[in-house]
């Protein structure tokens, strides 16, 4: 029963992935984002992503931005009820209704689950959902029904499961939007940018892959939405070196030389204020920190301890290079935690935050 549940939920997957990339491949936006609402997604319902989002529309009168997410109506209104928290939820039919819904209720654009959620208890009969609930947000964007798509941990292992056939939310994304050039993962505060080269790759494999080209591109896309996203007019992009002391002159690995500076070199060339390579240990001080806008890291950790060392509960994960705006809280699906109203509220509100000044900073440099 559950191999064939697990069946239709992954043709179903890869069918709708597919058959949306066709249908979104160079489709514009009709209009400015400006005043519309963000469009939030549903997450791993057996996650923390659902009490969360309540949890961010309780301080809708501290400046949180409007949105409406995709999710079950019931479940949230469910979850509310146990929990003890007075959030209407109320059912919307488009997302246009959702600005006028928001300070009175929580607006839901409804998706309905295959089966109930239980806190902690992710099932693959609930993938369908999930991700349904991406296509859909990203759908209201592109159309400009939406001013940007938040979306809240998902839980991979799960999805895999359902036949989910991408790394990560940030692949998944760029199949959606029908991206060529790889888009690129930023983690974001106001201490620390860090933008990974190498993103969901086991280490050996990242350190194999890296290129002069792969740095090049991402250099590109992170100095491009600087300038357009963060209103950076000139963009400083520090290239962190891959061995300790950077290679050592070529002592301790000979990455830098053959791999990094070229890129750096290819950047300044391009009119990027970028440097490096940079010793990894000496580039996230406070007085290094002052130097640069962003700092491009060659592999997954060597960017994101140190921002979740600074940032842990106030960074949020930023795709650039996509047609549309997305950003997501720093955090996973906390399963030990779901259902217990614990979890903190704090990256997703961060990440509402910056959707809207980036769709806002964006529909200007359009204009």
């Amino acid at each position: 029963m559950k191999a064939t549940a697990a069946g239709r939920s992954k043709r179903r997957t890869k069918g709708r992935a597919k058959g949306r990339a066709k249908s979104l491949r160079g489709r514009g936006r009709r209009a400015s984002p400006v005043g519309r609402p963000l469009a939030l997604t549903m997450g791993e319902p057996a996650g923390i992503g659902g009490e969360i989002a309540l949890k961010a529309w309780r301080r809708r009168a501290h400046g949180v931005p409007a949105f409406f997410v995709l999710d079950d109506a019931a479940r949230l209104a469910a979850l509310a009820d146990r929990l003890g928290w007075r959030v209407p939820v109320r059912a919307i039919a488009a997302a246009a209704e959702a600005t006028a819904v928001f300070p009175a209720a929580l607006p839901v654009l409804p998706i309905t689950l295959a089966a109930p959620s239980r806190p902690g208890k992710p099932d693959p009969a609930n993938a369908a959902a999930v991700t349904g609930a991406i296509e859909t947000a990203v759908t209201l964007a592109l159309a400009g029904d939406a001013a940007a798509v938040v979306t809240n941990p998902i839980h991979k292992a799960t999805l895999y499961q359902a036949g989910f056939n991408h790394p990560g939310h940030t692949e998944f994304l760029a199949a959606l939007a029908g991206i060529v050039t790889p888009p690129v993962m930023m983690l974001a505060a106001d201490a620390l940018k860090v933008v990974p080269v190498t993103i969901h790759q086991r280490l050996k494999d990242a350190l194999a892959g890296l290129t002069t080209a792969a740095i090049v591109a991402a250099g590109k896309i992170t100095a491009a939405a600087l300038r357009t996203d963060f209103g950076v007019a000139r963009p400083r992009l520090a290239i962190a070196g891959v061995n300790p002391h950077a290679g050592e002159a070529g002592a301790l690995g000979s990455e830098e030389a053959d791999i990094v500076a070229p890129a750096v070199r290819q950047l300044q060339n391009a009119g990027i204020a970028a440097f490096g390579p940079v010793p990894p240990d000496a580039l996230f001080s406070p007085a290094a920190r002052k130097t640069y806008d962003a700092a491009l890291c060659m592999y997954h950790d060597q960017a994101l301890i140190p921002i979740k060392a600074l940032a842990f509960d106030r960074a949020v994960n930023v795709t650039l290079g996509l047609p549309f705006v997305r950003t997501s809280p720093d955090h996973g699906t906390a399963f030990d935690i779901a259902g217990t109203g614990k979890a903190s509220e704090t990256s997703l509100i961060a990440a509402l935050s910056l959707a809207a000044a980036m769709a806002h900073r964006r529909s200007g440099a359009s204009a």
